[in-house]
């Protein structure tokens, strides 16, 4: 096997991919600016104790582990930023009000999440503390639609749910452990036999609502299902009113329910959403409520965000045109050096891309589509010309 083999699941990007994915990137902060939120950069490394407090087994099994050599404790390359963020705001921070907050860097995954998909995601997300109002859910949601916009992907579908609904339901069952993990893996996969078979000895009336959750998925009439079949609990009832809040004040993409979809049921304590869209295997977004993020921080206040994949969102954004470049000479020495230097100075300074040839490869391809090249004038300055 050749020494250059990358591992599994791990790529270079290159130049045209690379200016994609740096376009998207300053686009999604850009817009996250917009709405008021401030940018942090958490470490790619920390202890590992800090890396997964309050995280479960699911990020633990993600998670690179190595000896620090320098004090011989074990550290973790990060596999979410979200927890990080969360012990930013509480012990960093420490504002009292609402604290608007946005990251965009690597994460890495022992093992990729999806098919075909990279372990090294150039993860961005947004997250905002301090409200405990649909007011946050709704800004959060928003936010991340305009983001889509603002990269150009359509059309988009939003599949909404709420953590609430099942651990309502499964409040009286005593369910715990691993078995809890086989409910909810056969709920996310709506295999009715294996959870018939998983509830048979909960009481008959969380056994009949957990099995009919899993036909409750489709446009806002499942709502409406929901609120017939379901137990009318407060938890359920609230969560459903939530869910019907936040679709009347959703534009700009289709709205679908999946009810039973618990994917990240560990991590989110109230409405969850995932944003699709064609040529994405799956959701291009998961974001929702994760109200005790921050507790095992010592802080325990309200949290809404959502991240995505820009890796993944450029092979489904639409692509750029390449901004068209100005082709200039080489001259090394003399007066006409400087005053060509000084030309192509001033076009740089006003944000023009100026390549110069290099002594011996005028006939080489140009990588940059230039247009337009610098030239003697008429009057023996330098000026720009189409070519």
């Amino acid at each position: 096997m050749s020494a250059w083999v990358l591992p599994d699941h791990i790529a270079d990007v290159l130049p045209s991919e690379a200016r994609h994915i740096e376009e998207l990137r300053r686009e999604l902060l850009d817009t996250a600016r917009g709405y008021g939120y401030e940018l942090v950069m958490p470490p790619l490394l920390e202890h590992l104790e800090s890396l997964l407090t309050g995280t479960g087994e699911a990020l633990d099994l993600q998670t690179f582990k190595l000896v620090d050599q320098l004090s011989g404790r074990m550290l973790g390359l990060r596999a979410d930023t979200t927890p990080q963020v969360a012990r930013i705001d509480a012990h960093l921070l420490n504002r009292q009000g609402v604290t608007r907050l946005c990251y965009c860097g690597p994460v890495l995954h022992t093992r990729p999440d999806r098919p075909h998909a990279t372990r090294e995601p150039l993860q961005f997300g947004a997250e905002i503390y301090g409200h405990a109002g649909l007011e946050a859910d709704l800004e959060a949601l928003l936010l991340v639609l305009d983001c889509l916009k603002a990269t150009k992907v359509d059309p988009l579908t939003v599949d909404m749910a709420d953590a609430r609904i099942v651990r309502s339901l499964l409040s009286g069952t005593g369910v715990a452990g691993e078995r809890l993990a086989q409910v909810h893996a056969a709920l996310a996969t709506k295999d009715a036999t294996e959870l018939s078979a998983l509830t048979r000895d909960f009481p008959k009336p969380a056994r009949e609502a957990l099995l009919a959750l899993i036909g409750l998925y489709g446009d806002a009439k499942v709502l409406a299902e929901a609120g017939r079949v379901l137990p009318a609990t407060p938890l359920v009832r609230q969560a459903l009113e939530h869910l019907q809040w936040l679709s009347r004040h959703v534009d700009g993409a289709r709205i679908r329910f999946d009810l039973a979809d618990l994917r990240g049921y560990a991590y989110y304590s109230g409405v969850r959403f995932g944003i699709y869209t064609p040529g994405a295997s799956d959701a291009l977004v998961r974001g929702g409520r994760y109200d005790e993020v921050g507790a095992v921080f010592g802080r325990n206040r309200p949290a809404v965000g959502f991240s995505l994949d820009v890796r993944e969102l450029v092979g489904v954004a639409a692509r750029r045109q390449l901004k068209a470049a100005i082709r200039a000479p080489w001259l090394d020495t003399g007066a006409d050096a400087a005053e060509l230097r000084s030309a192509i100075a001033a076009l740089r300074r006003g944000g023009e891309t100026v390549v110069c040839v290099l002594p011996g490869h005028e006939s080489e391809v140009d990588e940059f589509h230039c247009d337009r090249e610098l030239a003697r004038d008429a009057a023996g300055g330098w000026a720009v010309r189409a070519l």
